[in-house]
């Protein structure tokens, strides 16, 4: 069997910059997409999403990011990936679910099904979405209405007309209110006071919000968002909603759910048809457990000091979609700054002693 000198766990957008950063070095690598086509987890989300609602997707190195428009974003993302690939002759095996990945006498092995892959060092860019975070509240199923979450929903027209809780203090959470507050009757609750944003969002502020998620994961902590750090905004799509008071009528999270609602600790009670949790995801690392990366506060430390994508338990491994780099605005910087983790490396590989 061939042994590889790097391997690609995603063809998001960071996998494939990590790729053609990899491929710029002359190192050779496949990139396993667990997805039947390309597009990242961009090709599941909702069709009312456009490409006027998101910002820094598709936005690959040596590429031009397709126009800011009315069009679906599930569906100009995938299409801007898919030439993205054709245009630079990216290594792209799909669909490829990989299970696990094992050391096996220095070098690692990549595990989906029956097939395997031998390589010296890995690119982690599986992202969050197949993970989504889903918290239980005692009740839960006795619920008689429906429940959804980010990663299921139908778009704004699916809920006309119902009473609809959303669930969440993200981004995700404030842009379903605003896209349902004029077609549903809508309440919101969160675990905690939102915390807003006054001023732009610069590429200053952007770069220091990542900065505060990379000193999490440089201790070794779990990561958080990079919504977390930087505040929410309004956009011009949810200033009806806000002139209807929906942001500011948010109320703490309920105790407990009932068949026809949820009800507070102090015995308030509001009947709701829907409850739609926009509670978020976590990094979908599992694969990644026979490798023991996590550190003893729960989280796979990075070092900060070197790229910020180096596992600190085991430099072959570099993770990109995790942390800093699960957000758009550092995706780019994580891919190059993986390539040229996985060229040092190698080198350091190579320097060993023959035993």
């Amino acid at each position: 069997m061939d042994i590889l000198d790097s391997l690609v766990i995603g063809a998001g957008q960071v996998g494939l910059s990590a790729s053609y950063h990899l491929t710029r070095r002359g190192i050779t690598h496949v990139v396993l997409d667990a997805n039947d086509a390309p597009g990242g987890a961009w090709q599941h989300r909702w069709d009312a999403l456009t490409m006027r609602d998101v910002h820094g997707v598709a936005e690959l190195p040596d590429a031009r990011p397709p126009a800011r428009d009315g069009q679906r974003a599930n569906i100009i993302v995938p299409l801007s990936f898919a030439d993205y690939e054709c245009a630079h002759d990216l290594p792209i095996i799909r669909p490829v679910r990989v299970d696990d990945v094992r050391d096996e006498d220095g070098l690692l092995v990549v595990s989906a099904g029956e097939r395997r892959w031998l390589t010296r060092t890995l690119v982690n860019a599986t992202g969050t979405w197949t993970h989504p975070l889903l918290p239980h509240y005692p009740g839960m199923e006795t619920f008689v209405g429906e429940q959804l979450h980010t990663v299921d929903y139908p778009g704004p027209e699916h809920f006309r007309g119902k009473r609809v809780l959303v669930v969440g203090g993200g981004a995700s959470a404030v842009q379903f209110l605003g896209a349902l507050a004029p077609i549903a009757d809508v309440l919101w609750v969160t675990r905690r006071e939102p915390v807003w944003r006054s001023d732009d969002f610069t590429p200053e502020a952007g770069a220091a919000a990542v900065a505060l998620v990379e000193q999490r994961v440089a201790a070794g902590l779990p990561p958080e968002s990079v919504v977390s750090v930087t505040g929410l905004m309004l956009r011009d799509q949810e200033r009806e909603a806000e002139r209807m008071g929906v942001y500011a009528a948010r109320m703490p999270m309920f105790s407990s759910v009932e068949p026809d609602g949820v009800r507070w600790a102090d015995g308030r009670f509001e009947p709701v048809e829907v409850i739609l949790w926009a509670t978020g995801f976590r990094p979908a690392i599992s694969h990644l457990a026979p490798l023991k990366l996590r550190s003893p506060q729960g989280g796979i430390q990075l070092d900060r000091a070197g790229r910020g994508t180096t596992a600190v338990a085991d430099p072959r491994v570099q993770m990109v979609g995790y942390g800093p780099s699960a957000s758009t605005i550092g995706a780019n910087r994580a891919g190059r700054a993986a390539a040229r983790g996985v060229s040092e490396a190698l080198t350091a590989q190579q320097a060993l002693p023959v035993v």
